[in-house]
């Protein structure tokens, strides 16, 4: 470095050591850059060192960086001349996004862009992730070219490592979503029923085909006494393990408030008060409940917003539909109104959630006469048969996958 700072009377050895000298100051930025990047810096810093190196290294006198995200291109750098508007950059981009290298714009047609000096873009493989406009650039004719290089080169750091950072965070997104749901379907594991009961007064069987690895939905069996038991099966709104927290504490209310509580009503009421208290109004569940008395043979139940389950016996089919509006809306239930039933021998009750006749992604719905009508074909059938009959024929007649939303079915054959 002395040898640098004597003076020479011989003009290429000035030349030598200030072309050193330049070398020298390049190698620090992309040192300092790539130090910056190591530690993580936010982008508007490495933009403002980026600023700095074409302004006071290179003699830069106007400057546009554009990135590229998505689909959409905007300008995150610039100084020196008039800002042009979005417009008109938009046009620019559209029109430079195809040119491959470094190019001259000083005798280009377009007007605007005759007012650079230069393109330089910055290529992945056969699509363009940015590009600068350089203008009012006073450097030597010889030494264009490799400072034209540089800039793309000290670009195509920055764009790199922004793009990194960017993959990063979303596989980081990614692996918490994924934990996420493996939490929530352990949760759930632990509430879905692993055996229902055998009995020679009913039969009982449940479907449950959950969207990826967690779904909203949930169906229980709860014995009360010798005589009595109730069901419930229900739709959660929302994926994830705040949806399976939500099902646990509705599976634990239910199952408290059951055991002292006779009066569907209140019991009802009481699961409304809690679910609305644990989400403040932002999300909701739709849910069936069902007693049944196997001596008196009668049925009492509340539809709080749920899909009707029918209802087939020797005296036709019903949907039932009494009950309420949907749990967690209100913070009081505008009403609440219990069904009452006499069941017959060999009555059928089918209960299902939504995914199973309308799907989000498919061109899949039945109606719900569509779904009594597959539902009388099969109903002297044992009822992990009827289950399974269900689903082909709606898989058969539709052409469906039916494997874009959760579908539970729970079936109860009363004897």
């Amino acid at each position: 470095m002395e040898a640098f700072k004597r003076s020479s009377n011989d003009p290429e050895e000035n030349d030598l050591i200030q072309l050193l000298l330049k070398r020298q100051a390049e190698l620090n930025a992309l040192l300092e850059v790539t130090l910056a990047i190591n530690k993580n810096s936010a982008a508007s810093v490495l933009f403002e060192m980026l600023e700095v190196v074409l302004k006071v290294n290179l003699n830069v006198g106007k400057m546009r960086l554009v990135i590229k995200d998505e689909h959409q291109f905007s300008c995150v750098s610039r100084f020196g001349g008039t800002y042009e508007n979005a417009k008109i950059l938009q046009q620019i981009c559209k029109e430079l996004e195809v040119t491959k290298t470094i190019i001259s714009l000083s005798n280009h047609p377009d007007a605007m862009l005759s007012e650079y000096d230069f393109f330089v873009p910055v290529r992945h493989k056969r699509n363009t992730l940015a590009f600068v406009l350089i203008g009012d650039f006073h450097t030597k004719p010889e030494l264009v070219s490799h400072e034209l290089n540089f800039i793309q080169t000290l670009i195509n750091i920055i764009i790199v490592a922004l793009e990194n950072k960017k993959l990063f965070k979303e596989r980081v997104h990614r692996e918490r979503y994924q934990r996420d749901m493996e939490l929530a379907s352990e949760v759930q594991s632990m509430l879905v029923p692993l055996q229902l009961p055998k009995s020679d007064r009913f039969e009982i069987a449940a479907t449950y085909l959950p969207h990826e690895n967690i779904g909203g939905d949930y169906f229980d069996f709860i014995r009360l006494n010798e005589h009595e038991f109730i069901w419930c099966i229900a739709d959660v709104s929302g994926k994830g393990i705040s949806a399976a927290l939500l099902m646990a504490n509705l599976q634990a209310s239910l199952r408290a408030w059951a055991s002292v509580e006779s009066s569907m009503e209140k019991v009802v009421t009481k699961l409304n008060e809690i679910v609305t208290y644990n989400t403040n109004g932002e999300r909701f569940i739709t849910l069936f409940l069902g007693r049944y008395n196997e001596l008196t043979r009668e049925m009492q139940f509340v539809n709080a917003g749920h899909n009707s389950p029918i209802l087939i016996s020797s005296e036709g089919f019903r949907f039932l539909q009494e009950g309420t509006t949907l749990l967690g809306s209100f913070d009081t239930l505008p009403f609440v109104n219990t069904g009452q039933l006499i069941l017959p021998e060999n009555s059928l009750i089918f209960n299902y959630t939504d995914g199973l006749i309308e799907s989000p992604d498919e061109d899949v719905f039945i109606s719900e006469e569509e779904l009594v009508h597959y539902l009388q074909l099969h109903r002297h059938s044992p009822v992990e048969i009827i289950n399974k009959s269900i689903l082909s024929d709606i898989q058969s007649s539709r052409k469906a996958r039916m494997s874009s939303d959760d579908i539970t079915l729970l079936t109860i054959k009363i004897l």
